[in-house]
C-alpha cells in the first residue's frame, strides 16, 4: 500500500488533492447509486473482513456527503456495516499487535482500516445524533399523531444503537492500537475524532436522564480509555470546562466522569487540572458566565461528594472564590470543605498537618455563618448539621459552633432560621453530653469536683520535691574537673604531703560506708577528698569488689570507679550490684511512685471536670435555644413553625430538660387554620404518645397513659381543651390499643393499681376526652363513677370529684352536638344525689377547691338533668339550711328563723364579731357562689336548652301535619307554591319570635319572682357589694361581686337596677381580685345588653391604667375581645390600650400588642384613631415620657402602610400644631411625622402646609425630625424629587438658624396685611384662608380639617356634665349612711347612641 490515510478536520477535505501519498476520495456516487455500492460493500465485508473498509471507504465517505438526501433506511445499513467492521478489527487487531515480525505495509494497511472506519463511525454518529435531536424537537408537539409515534420509534431504536456504537469504539481503543503508529504518537486528528464525537453525544439534553444511564456510562468510559492512554487528560480538562459553561444539566454528569477518570482509570492529576481551571477563572469572568457559575457550583458540590480526598491536595485553589462575589460559588467550596470534613479529615487517627487542616477548614466554616448572603448561611449550616450528624465536630468546638448557631435563630432571613434549627436538632441528637440534666442540675456536681481538683492540687504543691537532675547528667557536668583534680593526686608528692594526707583521712568501718562518702564528698564538690578516700579505700579494702579495678592504678581506672560509685551500673548492666551505695534518685524512688498515682488522679480530676463544664455550658446553650424557638411556634412563616415543631419532638424524644414546655407550647397549634401547621402538631403528639414501644398490647398502652397523664399533670385548662382533640382523634381512628388503653384508665381510676391522685386526675379526664369519641366509655360506667369519685369520701378530694363531673359533661348534648331528643337522665338518678349531697356539704366547709367543683356541678345538673330547676331549687333550700343551722350553733341567730329571714341574719355581724367563727363568711361567700351559679346556668338552661327544645318540637309537630295531609291538597299547594312559602316563612318566624319572647319575659317576670327562691338572696347581694366596710372578708366581697353581675344577666331592668353599684365596685373596691371578676362580669353584661353599658365604657378603659397587673391584664383581655367582636364602638380611649405598649409586664405588653394587630385589620380603625390617640398621650397633664412617647408611635405608624393614609396624616398632624399649646407638644407632633413612611405626596402635603409648623422651627425638637425626613426621603429618590427634598431642607435649616421673620421673602411681606403687626407677639400661625380650606377632599364626605376653627382641634371633652361627683366613702356607718356609698344619679351615664342588639342567644356567655 503506497498512501497513507490523514483523518481530516473538515470531511469535505478528502476529496481535495492532498499530499505525496495521501489517501483523496476518487468516487463520491449520487445517492440513488448508493444502495448497490452497500450491497457490493456488504459482500466485500463476508469475503474479505474488516479490510475491506480501504476499498469502499469511498461507499461511506458518499453517505457523509449526501446525509441530508439519503433514506434513513441507507444511514442505518451504513451504521451497521460500520459497527461490524470496527468490531472486527477488535478481533482480528490483538493476534496482529503480538506479532513482532509484522511487516511495514501490513502495519500501514491495518493503521489505515482503523482509522479510516474509526473515521466514518465518529461521524455518521454525529449526524444520526443530530437528526435524532431535531426530530425530538419537531415532533414533540404532536404526541398523538402517527407521525409523532413512527418518529418516536426511530429515535427510540437510535438510543439502543448509540450504545451499541460506543461499545464498538471502546472495545478497539483499549487495545494498544498505539503501535501501529511510528513511534506510538497517536496523531491528534484521530484522538479528536472520537472525542469530539463524545462531546457531541454529552450535549443532548436528555443525556442526565435516568433512562440514558448506560450510554451517559459508555461515554464516560470511551473517554476515560482516551485520557489514560491517548494523552487526553489536558484536552478533557479544558472541554469538561466549555461544558460546564455552556450546559448547565451536564454538571453532575461532568462530576461523575471526573470521578470515574480518576478512581477506575487512576487519573488523579484530572481532578487538579479541572479545579485550577475553576479556581483560575475571575470575579469579572464569572459575572459574564451567567448560568456557568451555577454550573461550577453543582459540579464542585457533587464532586466532593465523590473523590474529596483526592480535591484535598488542590483545594487552596478554590478558596480564593470565597472571597469572590458569587454566592453559589462559596457556598460550592464551603460543600466542599464538609465532605473534606465528614469523609477524610474526621476521626482520632489523624496525623499533625491532617489535624492542621482540619481546624482550617473549621474555621473557614465558621467565618462563613455570618457571611453577607442568607443563602451562604443557609447552606453553610447545613453542611455543619452534615458535620455534626456523621460525628466528624471535634468535640472541642461544640459549645463554639452551638453558640453560632442560637445566633442564626434571630437571623432576617427565614431559610437561614431553618437551618439552624435543623442543626440545633443534630446538636442534641449526636451529643456526647448527657442533655436530661439541666444547667441547675449540674451546679452542685461542678462546684463538688472543682473542690476536690484543688485539693489534690494543694496536696501536690506541699509534697512537691526539689528538683532532682539525673546522676548521669550530675557526672557528666562534674567529669572535666574531677579528670584535673585525679590526675593532679596522682602526681609524685613528697612525704610530708603523704603524710598530712594520711592524717587528714578518717578510718572507716567496711567498704559501703567507705563508698558512701566517697559519694557523699562528690556530690558537695569536694573533688579532692573524694579522690584520696578512693585511693585508700584500695588499699584498706582489696578484696572488695566496688574498688578491685584499683589494681591498676591510672586516671582512667579511678575515674571508672568514682563513676560507678556516683552513678551506680547502667540501666543495660545485665548483673545488678546490690552491694553498691544508694544514689539519690534510688533514695527517693519510692516517694517517685506515690507522687505519680497523684499526679495521674489530678490528671482525670481534670479532665472529669472539663468534661463538666462543657456538660454545663451545652445544657445552657440548649436551654436557650428551645428558649427562642418556642417563641417561633407562633410565627406566621408556616415553614418556620414547622421546623419548630419537629425540634420540640426531638429534644423530648431525648429528653431534654424543660423539653415539655415547648410540647405544651405548641398544643394550641390544633386549632390553628393551617392545615399543614395542624397536621404538623397531630403528628407531634402522635409520635410522640399514641406510638408507644412495648412488648405486648399491655405494655404499649401503659406506656401511652404514662406519657399522656404526665403531659396532663398541672397542665392549663386550655393545654386540656387542646388535648382533647388529639386524643378524641386517637379513639376515633380504630386503633387497636383503644380497648387496652381504656381499661388501664379505669384501673388507675378506681384505684386497683397503685397511682398518686394526680395521675387518677389525668386518667379521669382522659377518659372524658374518650368519651367525646365514644360515649359508652363512660355511660356503661356511670355507677363506677358515682361511687368512686361521687360517694363518701368524695368531700375528702374535690379536685377528683370535678374533674369526674367534666368527665360526665362529655356525654351530653351540650359538649356532642347530637339531634334529635335530647339526652337526660331521670331526676332521682344516683348521681344528682350525690352532687347535690356534696354541694350541700361543702357549703359549710372551708375546701379551696369546693367552689371550681360546684361550678361544674351545677353545670351538669343543667345539662343532665330532666327538671334542674326543681333540683337547683332544693340545693338553695338545703345549703341555706345548713348554713342556718351552723349560725344558730355560734349563737348568731335563732334556731326558727325562716329561710326568707336569711338576708337579715346577717346584718350586723361585727357586734358580735369576736363570738361568730371565721368559718361563717366563708359559708356565706359560698352560698352566694352557688346562688350566682345557678341564676346563671338558669337563664342558660332557658335561652339554650328550652328554646331548642321548643324549636325541636315544632318542627316535629309540622313535619307530622304535613305528613297528614291529604293527596288533593298537594295539587292545591302546588298551583299557590309561592304564596305557600312566603306564608311558612312568615309563620316560622312568627313562631321564632314567640318562642324568644316567651324566655325574654320568664327572665324578666319569673326568675326573680318573690316566689322564686333566687330572689329571696339578691337584697342581700346587694347589700354585701354596698357596705365593703361592713362585709369586709375578701372571699365574701368577691362572691357577692361575681353573683350579682350573673344576677344582673337575668334580665334588663336588674342590669339597670344594680348597674351603678357594681360599677362603684370596680372603681373604688380595694381588692384586685374584686376588680377582675368585676371587668370579666361587665364584659358579658356589655354582650347581653350593649345598650345598657354602651354610656359606661369610659368606665372600663380606665381600669387598663390600674395599679395592678392582675386587673390591667384582665380588663385589656376583656376589652379586646369586645372591640375585635364589634361589641364596643373604637374611639379615642383606645389610647389607654397604646400605653400598655410599654407596660412593664412583658405579658401585658403583648397582649396590647396583639389588640393592635388585631384591629390593623379593620379597615382603617387605627388610621381613624391615630389623631386623637396623639393628643391624648401628648397631653400635658398626662406628662408622659418622650421615649416612651416614641416607642408607642413606632408602632402604631407602623400599621399605617397606604399612601392615601400617609397624605391625610400628614395634613392632620400639621393641622393639629396650630392648637398645640407646650413645645412638648410640638416636639411630640414632629416626631409623629418622621415615623410615617413618607413619599413624594407626603412631602408635597407636608410643604402645602408650611405655614402651620414653620414658626416651630426654631425649636430643636422640632426641626430634628423634620430633618430625617429629608434623609429618609433622599435614599433612592428621583432626581427630580431630589432637588425638591433638598429646597425643602435648606428652607428648614434656613428657618431654624435664622428665624421665620428673617427668611420671609419681600412678596410674602407685601402680602400681609396692614393690622398684621400686631400680631407678632402671638406663638400661633395666623389661620389659612378658609376658602382654600373648604372644599372636599377627593372621596371624603367630611369637609377638610383645615377649615375649622382653632376649637375644632381640640381634643373633644366628655359628652357628660363635669358636675363634681359626690363624695362617696366605703365605712360601716349607720344604715341610713350607707346610701351614699354607690354613684349618684348625677354621675350615671346617659345613653347618647343605641346600638343595635343582637340574638340574646348569640350573646349569652357560655
Amino acid at each position: 500500500m503506497s498512501w497513507d490515510f490523514f483523518v481530516p478536520v473538515c470531511v469535505g477535505d478528502l476529496v481535495k488533492t492532498g499530499g505525496i501519498n495521501q489517501y483523496v476520495v476518487q468516487d463520491v456516487v449520487s445517492p440513488k447509486q448508493l444502495p448497490s455500492h452497500l450491497n457490493s460493500f456488504k459482500a466485500a465485508l463476508r469475503s474479505q473482513g474488516p479490510l475491506c473498509i480501504l476499498e469502499h471507504f469511498d461507499t461511506g465517505y458518499t453517505v457523509l456527503q449526501h446525509c441530508h438526501k439519503v433514506d434513513m433506511s441507507v444511514k442505518e445499513d451504513t451504521l451497521e456495516l460500520l459497527i461490524q467492521v470496527v468490531s472486527g478489527l477488535s478481533v482480528s487487531l490483538p493476534s496482529l499487535l503480538l506479532n513482532a515480525s509484522l511487516s511495514a505495509p501490513d502495519r500501514k494497511e491495518q493503521l489505515n482500516a482503523v482509522k479510516m472506519s474509526v473515521f466514518l463511525l465518529c461521524k455518521l454518529t454525529e449526524i444520526l445524533e443530530s437528526d435524532s435531536y431535531r426530530q425530538s424537537i419537531v415532533t414533540a408537539p404532536s404526541k398523538g399523531s402517527k407521525k409523532g409515534k413512527a418518529a418516536g420509534e426511530g429515535l427510540l431504536q437510535w438510543d439502543s444503537e448509540r450504545e451499541t456504537v460506543l461499545q464498538a469504539l471502546t472495545q478497539l481503543l483499549q487495545l494498544d492500537i498505539r503501535s501501529l503508529w511510528s513511534l506510538s504518537l497517536v496523531e491528534e486528528e484521530f484522538i479528536s475524532c472520537v472525542t469530539c464525537c463524545c462531546y457531541k453525544l454529552l450535549e443532548n439534553p436528555t443525556i442526565s436522564h435516568v433512562k440514558n444511564k448506560p450510554t451517559r456510562d459508555a461515554i464516560i468510559h470511551l473517554l476515560g480509555v482516551q485520557v489514560k492512554k491517548y494523552n487526553h487528560l489536558l484536552g478533557a480538562s479544558v472541554k469538561v470546562i466549555q461544558l460546564l459553561q455552556h450546559f448547565e444539566q451536564l454538571s453532575s454528569v461532568c462530576a461523575q466522569a471526573v470521578s470515574v477518570w480518576s478512581t477506575e482509570y487512576g487519573v488523579k492529576a484530572i481532578v487538579g487540572e479541572v479545579m485550577r481551571e475553576i479556581g483560575q477563572k475571575s470575579s469579572e469572568e464569572l459575572a459574564r458566565e451567567g448560568s456557568g457559575v451555577k454550573a461550577f457550583s453543582s459540579f464542585l458540590s457533587e464532586l466532593g461528594t465523590l473523590v474529596p480526598d483526592t480535591m484535598i491536595p488542590n483545594i487552596s485553589v478554590l478558596l480564593t472564590h470565597l472571597e469572590g462575589e458569587s454566592p453559589s460559588l462559596r457556598v460550592a467550596v464551603c460543600e466542599v470543605l464538609g465532605e473534606v470534613l465528614v469523609r477524610v479529615l474526621s476521626g482520632d487517627g489523624l496525623d499533625e498537618s491532617g489535624r492542621a487542616d482540619r481546624d482550617r477548614f473549621m474555621d473557614t466554616l465558621q467565618e462563613h455563618l455570618h457571611d453577607t448572603h442568607s443563602y451562604v448561611r443557609a447552606r453553610v449550616l447545613q453542611v455543619y448539621t452534615r458535620i455534626v450528624n456523621s460525628k466528624a465536630l471535634p468535640l472541642n468546638r461544640y459549645s463554639e459552633v452551638m453558640g453560632l448557631a442560637v445566633g442564626r435563630l434571630m437571623d432576617k432571613s427565614i431559610n437561614v432560621v431553618k437551618s439552624a434549627i435543623q442543626l440545633l436538632a443534630a446538636f442534641i441528637a449526636h451529643n456526647p453530653y448527657s442533655c436530661k440534666l439541666s444547667s441547675a442540675d449540674l451546679k452542685k456536681p461542678l462546684e463538688k469536683e472543682m473542690d476536690k481538683l484543688r485539693e489534690l492540687r494543694e496536696r501536690l504543691q506541699e509534697n512537691a520535691p526539689v528538683a532532682v537532675i539525673k546522676a548521669s547528667e550530675l557526672w557528666a557536668a562534674m567529669e572535666p574537673e574531677l579528670l584535673l583534680t585525679v590526675r593532679a593526686e596522682l602526681e609524685p608528692t613528697s612525704e610530708g604531703e603523704q603524710q598530712e594526707r594520711e592524717e587528714d583521712e578518717v578510718g572507716e568501718e567496711d567498704d559501703r560506708a567507705t563508698a558512701v562518702q566517697i559519694a557523699q564528698f562528690l556530690r558537695v564538690n569536694k573533688y579532692r577528698n573524694a579522690v584520696r578516700l578512693c585511693v585508700l579505700a584500695h588499699s584498706l579494702f582489696p578484696e572488695s569488689e566496688m574498688f578491685s579495678s584499683l589494681t591498676t592504678l591510672t586516671p582512667e581506672t579511678l575515674l571508672d570507679t568514682l563513676a560507678l560509685l556516683f552513678k551506680g551500673p547502667d540501666q543495660d548492666t545485665s548483673e545488678i550490684r546490690e552491694d553498691l551505695p544508694s544514689t539519690p534518685q534510688k533514695e527517693r524512688a519510692g516517694d517517685g511512685g506515690k507522687e505519680g498515682v497523684e499526679e495521674s488522679e489530678l490528671k482525670k480530676q481534670e479532665m472529669l471536670l472539663q468534661y463538666l463544664k462543657d456538660t454545663e455550658s451545652f445544657a445552657l446553650q440548649v436551654e436557650r435555644a428551645i428558649a427562642v424557638i418556642n417563641t417561633m411556634l407562633y410565627w406566621k412563616t408556616t415553614s418556620v413553625v414547622q421546623e419548630a415543631v419537629q425540634f420540640c419532638v426531638t429534644v423530648c424524644e431525648f429528653s431534654v430538660a424543660n423539653s415539655l414546655t415547648g410540647v405544651r407550647k405548641m398544643l394550641p397549634l390544633v386549632w390553628s387554620t393551617d392545615a399543614a401547621i395542624k397536621d404538623a402538631v397531630v403528628q407531634a403528639y402522635r409520635r410522640l404518645y399514641l406510638n408507644p414501644q412495648g412488648d405486648n398490647t399491655r405494655a404499649k398502652a401503659q406506656t401511652l397513659v404514662d406519657s399522656l397523664s404526665e403531659l396532663m399533670v398541672d397542665a392549663s385548662l386550655g393545654t386540656i381543651q387542646c388535648l382533647e382533640e388529639i386524643v378524641q382523634e386517637f379513639f376515633g381512628g380504630g386503633s387497636s390499643l383503644q380497648s387496652t388503653v381504656v381499661q388501664v384508665l379505669w384501673e388507675r381510676f378506681t384505684g386497683k393499681r397503685e397511682t398518686s391522685s394526680l395521675h387518677r386526675r389525668a386518667a379521669v379526664l382522659l377518659l372524658g376526652m374518650a368519651a367525646r369519641a365514644e360515649r359508652e366509655v363512660v355511660l356503661s360506667n356511670l355507677d363506677t363513677l358515682c361511687s368512686v369519685a361521687l360517694g363518701e369520701k368524695l368531700t375528702e378530694d374535690f379536685l377528683l370529684a370535678r374533674d369526674s363531673v367534666i368527665t360526665i359533661c362529655n356525654i351530653t348534648d351540650h359538649v356532642r352536638q347530637c339531634k334529635g331528643a335530647p339526652f337526660r337522665l331521670p331526676q332521682d338518678n344516683q348521681l344528682f344525689t350525690c352532687l347535690t349531697q356534696a354541694i350541700a356539704e361543702g357549703v359549710v366547709m372551708a375546701d379551696p377547691h369546693w367552689q371550681s367543683f360546684m361550678e361544674q356541678a351545677v353545670r351538669l345538673l343543667y345539662f343532665l338533668s330532666e327538671s334542674p330547676d326543681q333540683l337547683c331549687s332544693r340545693l338553695l333550700q338545703r345549703c341555706s339550711r345548713l348554713l342556718l343551722d351552723q349560725i344558730a350553733e355560734g349563737g348568731e341567730m335563732l334556731a326558727n328563723k325562716d329561710v326568707s329571714q336569711l338576708p337579715g341574719a346577717s346584718q350586723d355581724p361585727e357586734e358580735q364579731g369576736e363570738q361568730v367563727p371565721a368559718v361563717s363568711c366563708v359559708s356565706l361567700a359560698q352560698l352566694l357562689s352557688l346562688c350566682g351559679c345557678v341564676a346563671f346556668w338558669q337563664v342558660s338552661h332557658l335561652e339554650r336548652s328550652v328554646s331548642t327544645e321548643l324549636r325541636r318540637r315544632r318542627g316535629e309537630t309540622e313535619e307530622r301535619e304535613e305528613k297528614a295531609k291529604v293527596p288533593s291538597r298537594k295539587a292545591k299547594q302546588a298551583a299557590n307554591d309561592s304564596s305557600v312559602e312566603e306564608e311558612l316563612g312568615l309563620m316560622g318566624a312568627s313562631a321564632e319570635d314567640t318562642e324568644a319572647e316567651l324566655i325574654r319575659k320568664i327572665c324578666e317576670t319569673e326568675l326573680l319572682a318573690e316566689e322564686n327562691l333566687l330572689c329571696s338572696f339578691l337584697p342581700l347581694l346587694v347589700r354585701v357589694c354596698s357596705s365593703p366596710g361592713r362585709y369586709c372578708h375578701p372571699q365574701l366581697t368577691t362572691a357577692a361581686c361575681l353573683a350579682l353581675s350573673q344576677y344582673m344577666m337575668i334580665s334588663p331592668s336588674v342590669c339597670e337596677e344594680h348597674i351603678r353599684l357594681l360599677f362603684t365596685v370596680l372603681e373604688r373596691s380595694s381588692l384586685p381580685v374584686v376588680r377582675a371578676n368585676a371587668i370579666i362580669g361587665l364584659g358579658d353584661l356589655t354582650v347581653r345588653f350593649p345598650n345598657i353599658l354602651e354610656p359606661w365604657t369610659q368606665n372600663l378603659y380606665t381600669r387598663l391604667s390600674d395599679e395592678n397587673p392582675a386587673v390591667r391584664q384582665t380588663a385589656v383581655t376583656v376589652l379586646t375581645q369586645l372591640v375585635l367582636k364589634d361589641v364596643l364602638k373604637v374611639k379615642g380611649q383606645v389610647s389607654e390600650v397604646a400605653v400598655l405598649l410599654i407596660d412593664p409586664q412583658t405579658h401585658i405588653a403583648s397582649l396590647a400588642l396583639n389588640f393592635f394587630n388585631e384591629l390593623a385589620s379593620k379597615d382603617n380603625a387605627i388610621y381613624n384613631l391615630l389623631p386623637d390617640i396623639i393628643s391624648r398621650l401628648s397631653d400635658p397633664e398626662r406628662a408622659m415620657n418622650e421615649e416612651d412617647f416614641h416607642t408607642i408611635m413606632k408602632q402604631l405608624f407602623s400599621y399605617i402602610t397606604k399612601e392615601r393614609q400617609t397624605e391625610s396624616l400628614v395634613e392632620k398632624l400639621c393641622q393639629r400644631f396650630r392648637t398645640a399649646k407646650t413645645e412638648r407638644q410640638w416636639c411630640d407632633l414632629a416626631v409623629s411625622l418622621s415615623l410615617l413612611s413618607m413619599c413624594e405626596r407626603g412631602l408635597k402635603r407636608l410643604q402645602e402646609c408650611w405655614e402651620c409648623y414653620s414658626d416651630k422651627l426654631t425649636e430643636t425638637g422640632v426641626y430634628q425630625p423634620l430633618l430625617s425626613i429629608t434623609a429618609k426621603l433622599r435614599r433612592g429618590a428621583k432626581p427630580q424629587l431630589k432637588v425638591q427634598v433638598e429646597e425643602f431642607e435648606k428652607r428648614l435649616t434656613a428657618v431654624h438658624t435664622r428665624g421665620l421673620e428673617n427668611v420671609e421673602s419681600p412678596e410674602m411681606e407685601t402680602k400681609r396685611p396692614e393690622g398684621a403687626g400686631s400680631s407678632q407677639n402671638t406663638t400661633h400661625t395666623p389661620l389659612p384662608n378658609k376658602g382654600r380650606g373648604g372644599r372636599p377632599k377627593k372621596g371624603q364626605a367630611r369637609p377638610s380639617v383645615s377649615s375649622c376653627h382653632d376649637d375644632s382641634f381640640v381634643t373633644p371633652k366628655p359628652t357628660r356634665k363635669s358636675s363634681k361627683k359626690a363624695v362617696i366613702t366605703f365605712s360601716s356607718d349607720e344604715e341610713e349612711e350607707e346610701e351614699d356609698a354607690v354613684m349618684a344619679e348625677s354621675e350615671t351615664p346617659k345613653v347618647t347612641t343605641p346600638i343595635a342588639r343582637t340574638s340574646r342567644r348569640a350573646r349569652l356567655r357560655h
